[in-house]
């Protein structure tokens, strides 16, 4: 059976194609930021944040507040924080999170978990297989 390349390509592509139009993209909620005077800063669906992205509530709790560098609470799957914290900074470390402790670097895919293998956590994505070490200066 002599088949070419192209062939081959186009043979593997058709089972592919459900899988590439149906695919969704990763869109997490947008932080709903709402200041009560300059000495609190609430994120008010901090836990629709915590469902989309299928993390523990505590993690992404204490890796905000080292980020941002001040005190806070959960109160009624709310975020208070201490402080007027600006907008633009609290998007840009819950997209860094994201982009630490989340997304898989090698598919994009948000399907991860964390794996222990020994002292090491690992980020394990579910999608593709693959595993990378992640920093562990937060207690997971």
């Amino acid at each position: 059976m002599d088949l070419d390349y192209e062939k081959l390509l186009e043979r593997a592509r058709e089972g592919l194609e459900d899988v590439m139009q149906n695919a969704e993209r990763f869109n997490p909620p947008i932080p709903d930021i709402m200041h009560e005077g300059s000495k609190k800063t609430i994120i008010r669906n901090f836990s629709e944040i915590i469902d989309s992205l299928r993390r523990d509530e505590t993690h992404l709790y204490k890796f905000l507040l080292q980020e941002l560098g001040t005190a806070g609470s959960v109160n009624n799957r709310r975020l208070v924080l201490q402080g007027r914290v600006p907008e633009k900074k609290i998007k840009d470390r819950i997209k860094s999170y994201i982009e630490t402790f989340v997304v898989c670097q090698e598919c994009n895919r948000p399907d991860t978990s964390f794996l222990r293998t020994g002292r090491t956590l690992n980020l394990h994505c579910e999608a593709c297989g693959a595993k990378r070490p992640i920093r562990t200066n937060l207690i997971t």
